[in-house]
């Protein structure tokens, strides 16, 4: 069960360990049924694994070898605590499960109910631009890596794009992961056809009076560009507003994506790492704007304090 007691106001590590394993013990009968394995039920069951995985990515331990050298001076939380394989093995077998978990808190969470949304991207690089030449790339281009062109950072990376659907109260609602030669546009498109009932606010790149018709018609979604600057119609000084503001909300979770869970900066050897690190991410993200809400806390995209305590 999700702790009743009153939160003190000195939080501690120790406090969302405890806040994380619950919500994830809660809701994990609900997942557990899907992933079934065979063989002797581990040590360290998957419920404490995957508060292990998330409390990781919410303190910027995003390297494994760092995790479980941390987590071993935390064995009063955790006694039973897996290898660095055995850990990278499992967190990968659980990222179904684990993006799952995310849907599944989304669920109870009201901020996702919002239909105001922001569409936007984060490069994700997986070899340094300057390594490509020769690194072994074989793998990575089975798994459709490539080369894109950043212009927010004036850049060309090698690796793949994450689209982003934000509410304008900070919650990612989905996402979706891109080759980063894939046309921002079209990869935009493919987030939105899943849903439908939205005003969707996107930068230039999304500016395509076709598909704005297309989307509208079928999916009853809004999607509200800025105008080029030598467009002929402008919009009003309202809805630029509320772009501007809209901007600074995904911006702001850009940032955290970027700086405290390190999404930006790749450690897998292999796509299927990739991905379970992106959903650990993400999920770790939801989970705390979740645990803000549930203590009545009044901006919940003040995350960082929930992992690093004053």
């Amino acid at each position: 069960m999700v702790p009743e007691t009153e939160v003190a106001s000195a939080w501690t590590f120790e406090d969302l360990c405890l806040w994380v394993y619950c919500l994830v013990d809660e809701i994990w009968p609900k997942i557990a049924w899907r992933d079934q394995r065979p063989g002797p039920a581990p040590a360290c069951s998957d419920a404490e694994l995957v508060t292990m995985a998330l409390v990781s990515e919410c303190s910027g331990w995003d390297q494994e070898t760092d995790a479980i050298s941390r987590w071993l001076q935390h064995r009063d939380l955790f006694p039973h605590q897996p290898s660095r394989t055995r850990f990278n093995r499992r967190r990968r077998a659980l990222q179904g499960a684990i993006n799952e978990l995310r849907r599944l808190v989304l669920a109870v969470l009201d901020l996702a109910l919002d239909q105001q949304c922001v569409l936007d991207s984060l490069p994700i690089p997986v070899i340094g631009f300057h390594l490509v030449p020769g690194a072994n790339r074989a793998d990575w281009q089975a798994s459709e890596a490539r080369f894109g062109r950043v212009p927010s950072k004036k850049c060309t990376i090698f690796g793949y794009k994450l689209y982003l659907l934000v509410t304008l109260s900070g919650v990612i609602l989905d996402f979706v992961l891109a080759p980063a030669n894939v046309g921002e546009l079209q990869a935009g498109v493919e987030l939105l056809e899943a849903h439908t009932d939205l005003l969707t606010l996107g930068d230039k790149a999304f500016i395509s009076q076709t598909v704005a018709t297309r989307l509208w018609e079928e999916n009853r979604i809004e999607l509200l560009t800025l105008p080029r600057r030598n467009a002929q119609q402008q919009v009003s000084p309202a809805v630029r507003r509320l772009i501007n503001g809209a901007r600074q909300v995904v911006e702001t979770v850009n940032s955290q994506l970027t700086e405290q869970f390190r999404i930006e900066i790749n450690h897998a050897q292999s796509f299927w790492g990739l991905t379970a690190r992106l959903h650990t991410k993400l999920a770790a993200h939801t989970l705390c704007l979740y645990l803000n809400r549930l203590l009545s806390k009044p901006d919940v995209l003040q995350i960082k304090h929930l992992a690093f305590p004053i």
